[in-house]
């Protein structure tokens, strides 16, 4: 007996010692949780988020602004079991797994790149956006860069060279990405015709377009762009990086560019990729964003209308929440509710109810 005892004792001893083991390893998850925001429109440390040069520039008030989601987990931090027990708990906070989101081998370093050039050219197109809805004239040239395997596999490289420019997609003038990814899903896998400028000369081609998994078609390349702007938009904005903020930023740009207040004094903010001809994309972390915007005061938020399906019984209480396409619908949106127009905020489709 007392040796079966010892025998017992010394494997209980042992299963808890493994399990708390266990409860010290790393999680195969990344978690999401709401950050905080930064109003476009206001000053960090008594220095404005957005300084307009070229142009003439008004007083703002109310808040213009954009969200961020904290990210823990590989390869930029750890997180242990007993994080990713209380983050599964949390009506707040999404898990992810690592792989679906960083691809094996990614360094922390490679991630802090990525972001903050995501967040520098998401600056550059918010200026084009905001120019473009404002009708000031810009200059602005698309190359293709590179192939991605799956545009390989299909024969897009064969079509399209790196260096050629592209002006043209389904017919329609292409100014971002935005504008080119609606113009391959419309072709609904079919090729796509393209007018390019290749070597000079202006040339139309056929490109193929694919499907992947997530149910979007896809050309496959990759777009570098160069633009010349008459007026110039400096944005003061530190340890923030993706390419989400662009729409706050366009609407705190054309905000201080325009005379009468877009906000009216009210509190918003709000999230979603913009295009230079003002389309507004999908971003990453809407939950997140719009709870950790209702926990720091912001009264309404525009969201991209891709997303407002994910919002769906995820809507914080005494937040209005308004999916828009382009950043036109998003200032009417503003200018309606600032005018107390009832009218046409009950007409709009709504977001995550």
């Amino acid at each position: 007996m007392t040796l079966r005892r010892t025998v017992q004792t010394l494997a209980g001893a042992g299963a808890l010692v493994a399990g708390l083991g266990a409860l010290a390893l790393p999680s195969a998850y990344l978690l999401e949780s709401p950050g905080p925001i930064f109003d476009t429109i206001s000053e960090i440390d008594d220095q404005p988020v957005i300084t307009v040069d070229g142009a003439s520039t008004y007083e703002t008030d109310g808040t213009l602004a954009l969200t961020t989601v904290y990210v823990n987990g590989a390869p930029t931090s750890t997180v242990r079991v007993p994080d990713a027990i209380r983050g599964w708990l949390s009506p707040s906070v999404d898990m992810t797994p690592h792989e679906l989101i960083y691809p094996s081998g990614t360094t922390e370093e490679e991630v802090r790149d990525l972001n903050t050039a995501a967040m520098a050219s998401s600056q550059e197109l918010a200026l084009a956006a905001a120019l473009d809805y404002l009708g000031v004239d810009y200059a602005v040239e698309l190359s293709i860069m590179e192939f991605t395997e799956e545009a390989i596999a299909a024969g897009t490289h064969e079509a399209l060279a790196a260096g050629d420019i592209l002006l043209n997609a389904g017919g329609e003038e292409i100014t971002g990405i935005e504008g080119l990814r609606q113009a391959v899903n419309d072709a609904a896998g079919e090729p796509i015709e393209l007018t390019l400028v290749r070597d000079g000369e202006h040339v139309e081609v056929e490109a193929p377009t694919y499907q992947e998994a997530d149910g979007e078609y896809y050309v496959g390349i990759l777009l570098g762009s160069e633009f010349e702007f008459p007026v110039q938009a400096d944005i003061q904005l530190e340890e923030v990086g993706g390419p989400s903020a662009g729409l706050m930023f366009a609407l705190g740009i054309i905000d201080t560019m325009t005379q009468e207040s877009l906000t009216g004094g009210e509190d918003w903010a709000g999230t979603g990729t913009v295009d230079p001809d003002g389309k507004v994309g999908a971003i990453g972390g809407i939950a997140q964003k719009v709870a950790g915007a209702r926990s720091q005061g912001a009264e309404y938020f525009l969201a991209p209308r891709d997303n407002c399906d994910e919002l769906e019984g995820r809507l914080p209480n005494d937040l209005e929440v308004y999916g828009v396409d382009d950043a036109d619908e998003a200032v009417e949106v503003l200018e309606a509710v600032r005018d107390g127009d009832e009218s046409f905020l009950a007409g709009l489709s709504p977001c995550g109810r």
